[in-house]
């Protein structure tokens, strides 16, 4: 039987999202330097665009009230020309009338304060080192060779690759020895900081310890330095458990000289590194500032997020009057494409600075009184206060920053779980960790609170939490359990 063909007409609705709509839900979940990137490339592309301060880049500066500040009005276009009927609306919102937020420079002090002043970025571990290796009378060639193991250090200012690992990196017709790196690496470790170029814990300690020693004068007994080298450099796994009556039976000390020699220890930096600058130093712009306005915490967009995009009115009038003309319509769709990019960044930051607001006024506790009084929040209470969708909430609050009197935060960081209250309510986990901290800080050091404890002091509160509930945030706080918070 042969099929013969045929033509058949179906309904159906089927969503289609619309090239605006696609850049609009693109430019949303952007953050702001990304966002900032979206625009330059924007710009270099499309003539008909212009920006007057450049987007979050160069000057990032945090204007100190937060006060969002706007111009009068959109400038006029080349000779006044008024807009053509039907076209007047359109240019309103395509101009920079529609987000002229940000603060011009002419209105900001000269002597403002930004990033440039308390970001000046310190000396690095690796300039520091070699600013003393220029000041040795070391051979070139010795020269060189420390700074490579300079060179091979990490953040924490430990020689990260083995004396083996670097000697198979030197050419072969530079004749290098181990004999030589370790030469090299002895010099290194007398650098400061002391314990600098270490390749263990232990070597880091035993070099502070006999940086110690040669001190004139010692500032500890030569008796309590030499206890101490002993734990570092063989026992600094019972030290690490505090098992003071062990290490006194293994060294044959009592447990009063060991008590000593810790506290040595203690006094002495693991990590000599740290407190120099890193290579790459990054910096957060918060995209929302909160101030308090007539007893009411407000959330408004920092300034220096928001770029400063209008029309090119020249290109634009150039545009209107070559309509009968070959290739106009190119450039009706470069002008379309830029009326569109202004109305959905004007459209992305609208929508941040609305659900910033709400979160505000949901957490208004927090930026009172702390973490301590975070209450539950999750991301379907904005999107209904705001009647969006969830979705929209949560591109909204990835990699956007809000600046609060406790520091900057993720907006995510105000969404979180919930844990019940004897009374039926609920309580943020936020708010437990920042309980448990604040418990922990307060403690007795030579009796210490145990997780079982600490369960107890939060159900006195009225907050039902499990012992292993409290023993995982404490773990996130990254608070050590109760034998190593112990003092003797």
């Amino acid at each position: 039987m042969a099929i013969k063909p045929g033509l058949q007409l179906k309904l159906g609705q089927h969503l289609a999202l619309t090239p605006q709509l696609q850049q609009s839900i693109r430019l949303l979940q952007l953050s702001s330097l990304e966002l900032s990137q979206e625009i330059e490339q924007a710009l270099s592309d499309n003539p008909l665009l212009e920006c007057d301060d450049p987007p979050v880049g160069a000057a990032m500066r945090i204007a100190s009230d937060g006060a969002i500040l706007g111009d009068s009005g959109p400038a006029p276009a080349p000779g006044g020309s008024e807009p053509e009927p039907g076209e007047g609306e359109s240019d309103a919102a395509a101009s920079v009338s529609a987000l002229d937020w940000g603060v011009a420079r002419g209105d900001r002090e000269e002597d403002d304060d930004g990033p440039g002043a308390w970001a000046a970025v310190p000396t690095s571990l690796c300039e520091h080192l070699k600013s003393q290796l220029a000041t040795t009378s070391a051979s070139p060639r010795d020269r060189a060779l420390v700074q490579m193991l300079i060179e091979s250090l990490d953040e924490q200012g430990y020689l990260a690759a083995s004396l083996d690992e670097l000697l198979a990196l030197c050419p072969a017709e530079a004749g290098v020895e181990l004999e030589d790196l370790t030469t090299a690496l002895k010099l290194l470790q007398s650098f400061d900081p002391a314990g600098v170029g270490a390749r263990s814990a232990a070597e880091c300690l035993t070099i502070q310890l006999d940086t110690l020693a040669t001190q004139t004068p010692p500032p500890y007994p030569a008796a309590v330095i030499d206890h101490a080298r002993r734990i570092v450099s063989d026992h600094l796994h019972l030290l690490a458990a505090r098992d003071f009556q062990k290490l006194a039976r293994t060294l044959e000390l009592t447990e009063a000289q060991v008590q000593e020699a810790h506290a040595v220890i203690r006094r002495l930096n693991p990590h000599p590194g740290v407190g120099f600058a890193a290579s790459v130093v990054d910096y957060i712009v918060p995209d929302i500032l909160v101030g308090k306005s007539r007893n009411r915490w407000v959330a408004q967009v920092n300034p220096e997020v928001m770029p400063r995009l209008r029309l090119n009115h020249a290109y634009a009038a150039a545009v209107k009057e070559e309509r009968s003309k070959d290739g106009f319509s190119q450039w009706s769709s470069r002008l379309q494409e830029a009326r569109w990019l202004i109305r959905n960044i004007q459209q992305r930051f609208e929508t941040l600075q609305r659900v910033a607001q709400a979160i505000v006024d949901r957490q208004h506790g927090f930026f009172t009184h702390g973490a301590i009084a975070m209450r539950p929040l999750v991301l379907r209470e904005i999107a209904e206060t705001l009647e969006l969708h969830e979705s929209t909430i949560s591109r909204v609050t990835t990699n956007k920053y809000m600046s609060t009197a406790f520091g900057v935060f993720e907006l995510k960081y105000f969404f979180g779980s919930h844990v019940a209250t004897d009374t039926g309510g609920a309580a943020s986990s936020t708010a437990i960790r920042a309980l448990i901290k604040q418990l922990i800080g307060d403690e007795d050091p030579k009796d210490p609170l145990s997780d079982s404890r600490i369960a107890e002091l939060l159900g006195e509160q009225g907050i039902v939490v499990a012992r292993r509930t409290v023993a995982k945030y404490r773990d996130a706080l990254k608070i050590p359990a109760v034998a190593l918070r112990k003092s003797p």
